[in-house]
Formats: structure tokens, C-alpha cells, sequence
């Protein structure tokens, strides 16, 4: 029988590690089979060896992440725990707590993983950034966060959020409505993460004057797009041809975030997905980056990630 002490710097840190109703640190404990006390302020890991150390180092990495500012949600724990177990804690402290801006609500949006924030930093350092993984990873999410923030710091004047409007088994022609009610089911996930990010009022008006545009991709073409944050959704779904016309639209001082996921696409030929050609095409082009988000990335519900690995190993 091992026993180990893990320092806690203080009251709140200790509140946020062992959780509501110790909800965390019950995960903890199961997660390793052992025993989790606190004493006199400090963190107390009894059980065999090999678990206490592995325990002891999730332990620590909650620590360092909670007095970063962050929530310790059930997704943190799941996440630090499957870091520890491929060996990976050390990455953990890239997750250095900083915020990539804030909602209309008052949250601020952070990259909850290490994927999310080399993918974040990736934004910063590249002209164009393509981001490929499963859904649930924040691709486009924390894309519109680094367009928002762009937009705050007059970096840019202009939104632009643009996806293939794909026919998924329904015919456009029997949507009702005229042609924008017909492509706003396909353009809804990105006036959401906006609306998120402006809040109602701001958003419509920055809508009304042009400052944010929600449109489908062919109503990108012969544009040149300059001083803006563009960003191309559900690229998988594009054929090479489209998604060749939206990379020409790159205009002097703007940036392009490119998002997909290579496991679902809806074309009637996978193999011809204009965002597959352009990861081979594009590879090695200076101020052209490619980010590839795991299943670790996912943080939406624990079954996300277990349908994701599910599908994997199934094709595998």
C-alpha cells in the first residue's frame, strides 16, 4: 500500500478539485481505484503504487488548471485522465488558462484542451488555418471566438461565415420559404456561435450593416474579400472546385479559418471532398497551417467521444 501528499495552495482550489458534493474527486478515486482524503488543507492518495502515482499526477494537473481560473467540469477530469494514461501530462501545462475573448453573457471562451489551444494559437500565427477532427472539438466555435476577438481589436472589419449548403437527404426546392429561409437550416450553427458571442442586439446590428455575414458558399464568388475574418464551415462537403474559389477569395489583411471533418461527408463521391485535396495540395506552403483535432479534443458528453472511437476502431 503506497500513500502520497499533494499540496493545495488554498481553500478554493481544494473546493474546486473535490467538487460538488465531491463529485470530482469521486471520479478521481474510481477512475484509480483509491482512496482520496484531505488533510489539514492537502490532498492525501492511498492505494497501490502504480495508482497513486498515476492519480497523484491527474491530481497535480487539476491543480495547476484550477488555479489557472478554470472550471473543473466532469469533461476536465475525463480529459486529464486520459492524458495521464497515454503519458501525456506534462502537455497539459500549455493549458495556460488565457481566454480567447468573452460572451455577451459574461463567460469566457478558453481552449479546454491542449488540441483547442494549439489550434487557437495556430489562428494567430497563420493567414490560413485548417482545422480538421471529429464534432464536439471546438472547430468552429473557437474559430468565430478568434474572429470576434480579431473584430474587437480592429484587427479586421468584417465577419464572414460561409458552408456548403449540401443537400443531406432534403431537396432544397421542398424547404419552404424564399431562398434565405431555404439555406438558413444549413447556416444555423453559425448565427448561433455569434449570437452567442454579441448577444441579440449587437448581433442584429452588426448583421443590418454588413459587418457580419452568414451566407452560402457560392455567394462567395468573384468577391475579393479584404479586411476580414472568413470562415469556411462543413468544408468537407465542398467539391475541389469550391473550395479552390473560397481560398482565392483571400483579400489583403484578412484571415481564413477553414473547419471539417473528413469522417462525414455527405457529397455523392467522398473520395472528390474539396477539403481532402486541399490538405494534400496546400502541405508545406508558408503561412498555411493544418491542425487535426483527436477524439481527446471532444468536449461535449462522454458518449461523443466513445461513439467516435466506436466508428474508428469499425473502419479500422
Amino acid at each position: 500500500m503506497a500513500e502520497k501528499t499533494v499540496s493545495v495552495e488554498n481553500a478554493e482550489q481544494l473546493s474546486e478539485l473535490f467538487g460538488q458534493l465531491d463529485g470530482n474527486i469521486g471520479r478521481i478515486k474510481k477512475q484509480y481505484n483509491v482512496n482520496i482524503v484531505s488533510r489539514d488543507g492537502d490532498v492525501k492518495i492511498i492505494g497501490d503504487e502504480q495508482s497513486v502515482s498515476d492519480a497523484q499526477k491527474a491530481v497535480q494537473a487539476l491543480l495547476r488548471i484550477s488555479g489557472k481560473g478554470q472550471h473543473l467540469s466532469e469533461q476536465t477530469i475525463r480529459y486529464v485522465t486520459s492524458m495521464v494514461a497515454d503519458g501525456f501530462e506534462n502537455q497539459l501545462e500549455e493549458l495556460d488558462g488565457d481566454g480567447v475573448c468573452m460572451t455577451s453573457s459574461g463567460k469566457i471562451v478558453r481552449p479546454r484542451t491542449v488540441g483547442q489551444k494549439r489550434y487557437v494559437e495556430q489562428i494567430k500565427d497563420n493567414t490560413i488555418v485548417l482545422g480538421i477532427g471529429p464534432a464536439g472539438t471546438g472547430k468552429t466555435y473557437l474559430a468565430v471566438a478568434m474572429a470576434v476577438k480579431a473584430f474587437r481589436e480592429h484587427k479586421i472589419k468584417k465577419i464572414i461565415l460561409t458552408r456548403p449548403a449540401v443537400e443531406a437527404g432534403e431537396k432544397l426546392g421542398f424547404l419552404p420559404g424564399d431562398m434565405q429561409d431555404k439555406v438558413d437550416p444549413y447556416l444555423r450553427p453559425l448565427y448561433d456561435a455569434l449570437f452567442d458571442m454579441f448577444g441579440a442586439e449587437s448581433f442584429a446590428k452588426y448583421m443590418e450593416k454588413g459587418i457580419i455575414e452568414v451566407a452560402p458558399l457560392a455567394y462567395m464568388r468573384g468577391r475579393t474579400l479584404d479586411e476580414a475574418f472568413i470562415i469556411l464551415d462543413e468544408a468537407q462537403n465542398t467539391t475541389s472546385e469550391q473550395i479552390k474559389m473560397f481560398l482565392t477569395r483571400l483579400g489583403n489583411d484578412s484571415r481564413m479559418v477553414i473547419t471539417g471533418d473528413i469522417t462525414q461527408i455527405d457529397l455523392p463521391d467522398p473520395k472528390k471532398s474539396g477539403l481532402v485535396e486541399a490538405v494534400r495540395v496546400l502541405r508545406g506552403i508558408d503561412d498555411i497551417s493544418v491542425h487535426r483535432f483527436s477524439e481527446k479534443d471532444v468536449v461535449r458528453h462522454k458518449l461523443v467521444q466513445d461513439i467516435i472511437k466506436a466508428y474508428e476502431k469499425y473502419h479500422q
